[in-house]
């Protein structure tokens, strides 16, 4: 069978799209290249067409959803506090926290992030100190600006380790609660 011109470009952005969503729901080193390479309908051998190994599979979904990730964290570092406190409340939510295969790749691959080689922790770096220049000019304070950054990647990776809905909102509503009281700056 004669395959287009296109087909291997095509099957790469595919297998791209779904890695993405796959990876960040069961995590990249126990998902397989044929469960990956099933979901966009192909077998594990026509792999190695696309992606010389796993390993480079992976940098590119991280190079691809670190942008999505800075978005989530920094929003328009321009907005006034009303819409920063409306994308925190959505980062903060308990519709990311069950879906983690639609959110920020940081609090969900972030273990894989810090055991992969330095190729993916500059890409994740360079996003991550974007955001953090986002946050220093909104709180116009370095720190405090790490620490809000932190809060919220650890606040959503730890909602997702517990059983209970109620304990899963707690720990959501508390962080935001505790961002907005001594980080974002009152109305005036």
């Amino acid at each position: 069978m004669r395959y287009s011109k296109t087909h291997k470009d095509e099957t790469r952005l595919k297998l791209l799209s779904s890695s993405r969503a796959i990876t960040k729901k069961g995590g990249f080193g126990t998902t397989s290249v044929d469960t990956l390479m099933a979901a966009v309908g192909m077998t594990g051998g026509a792999f190695y067409n696309h992606f010389a190994s796993k390993q480079a599979l992976f940098q590119a979904v991280i190079e691809e959803e670190v942008e999505n990730s800075r978005q989530m964290l920094a929003g328009d570092e321009n907005s006034p506090n009303d819409h920063v406190l409306k994308w925190l409340r959505k980062y903060l939510s308990t519709a990311h926290s069950q879906h983690p295969d639609e959110g920020c790749v940081l609090p969900t691959l972030g273990p894989e992030i810090a055991r992969s080689g330095p190729q993916v922790r500059q890409v994740v770096e360079k996003s991550v100190t974007g955001v953090h220049q986002a946050w220093s000019a909104r709180l116009e304070d370095p720190d405090a600006a790490w620490a809000v950054i932190a809060q919220c990647i650890g606040a959503l990776a730890l909602s997702r380790m517990v059983e209970s809905p109620q304990t899963r909102d707690e720990i959501l509503q508390a962080n935001l609660r505790v961002i907005e009281k001594q980080h974002l700056p009152k109305p005036d």
